[in-house]
């Protein structure tokens, strides 16, 4: 085990430094920089401070010499400066990643608990009217954009009902646990919708395969429980290829909760990277979309150890 992780952990400190390079290498290639930028907002700059500050900001350097420049202070825990934040990168970044943590954590759990109910539900009696209407709801869900989604819940919730805020993390003056859980409820809400939706229908089909096996029939043969079937014999064995989806929803969140963060106002990570691309903040940008990219490959990573966890003929000695 001890040398798979060294593997794997090799693995994914290449893979980030890869796309470390084709992300600098992409952001690079948009037009204008800081200094195009700074020129625009004071006309009173002349060529010679222009190149002046392209010299200094080592923007005359071609760009692989900029990014090994950037990947050895990077290396040192420094990403450079944010623009619009007007502080060091990792600092906006910090207080922004707490918030996606806790966004992503409570919406994937969530939706993992209601897949798998929802999911050996409609298996233990397929096609019965249970198992379809678990499916139209699960189809239904799939077919919703997050982005409207998102509105619908904030016209019913909040302007219609009054019952939750619309957007923001914390009502100004009060900030406290059962405010922060008033204002996380409607984008968690749709980040679980549309995740539960999709995970039901990978469930479902694992646990009908699995109750079709031979051990299934062994085990109720023998008097064994429908409890300890299902949960025991039947989602232990499905799990490997749920697991897998979990995974990959798991990184794949971050591109969900930039539209649900942009609706709802909500400052987390998916919002700092669109504000900082469309602010031209190249070193936030960076960083943001280079956790993002650590997040799925840490993922991975961890669906891998579940494997061995989960079903003890799976070896990685």
């Amino acid at each position: 085990m001890t040398r798979f992780l060294l593997s794997r952990l090799f693995q994914v400190v290449l893979v980030l430094a890869i796309m470390s390079f084709v992300i600098y290498g992409l952001i690079g290639l948009m037009p204008g920089d800081p200094i195009d930028l700074m020129l625009t907002s004071d006309p009173h700059l002349t060529a010679a401070d222009v190149a002046r500050l392209r010299t200094l900001k080592g923007l005359d350097q071609p760009l692989v010499g900029r990014y090994l420049a950037w990947g050895a202070a990077a290396l040192q825990g420094d990403f450079g400066y944010s623009r619009l934040y007007v502080q060091p990168a990792v600092s906006a970044l910090l207080p922004r990643l707490a918030n996606t943590g806790l966004l992503m954590g409570m919406s994937f759990l969530l939706a993992f608990g209601i897949a798998l109910a929802a999911g050996i539900a409609a298996a233990k009696r397929p096609g019965s009217r249970l198992d379809s209407l678990i499916s139209l709801l699960s189809f239904s869900g799939i077919s919703v954009p997050p982005f409207w989604l998102g509105l619908m819940l904030i016209l019913v919730f909040a302007v219609t009902l009054g019952w939750l805020p619309a957007g923001g993390i914390v009502e100004v003056g009060k900030g406290g646990f059962l405010d922060r859980l008033r204002h996380l409820a409607l984008p968690v809400a749709t980040l679980t919708i549309v995740e539960a939706a999709s995970q039901v229908r990978f469930v479902r089909a694992a646990m009908i395969e699995a109750l079709r096996q031979d051990y299934i029939r062994t085990a109720r043969a023998k008097g064994a429980d429908e409890g300890r079937v299902l949960w025991g014999h039947a989602l232990r064995n499905a799990m490997i290829p749920i697991v897998t989806v979990m995974a990959l929803s798991f990184g794949g969140l971050f591109s969900g909760a930039l539209v649900t963060e942009t609706i709802f106002a909500y400052p987390g990570m998916g919002k700092l990277i669109y504000d900082a691309i469309l602010g031209n903040d190249f070193n936030l940008a960076l960083a943001g979309l280079l956790f993002a990219t650590l997040v799925t490959l840490l993922a991975n990573l961890a669906a891998d150890i579940a494997y061995a966890v989960i079903d003890p003929r799976i070896s990685y000695a």
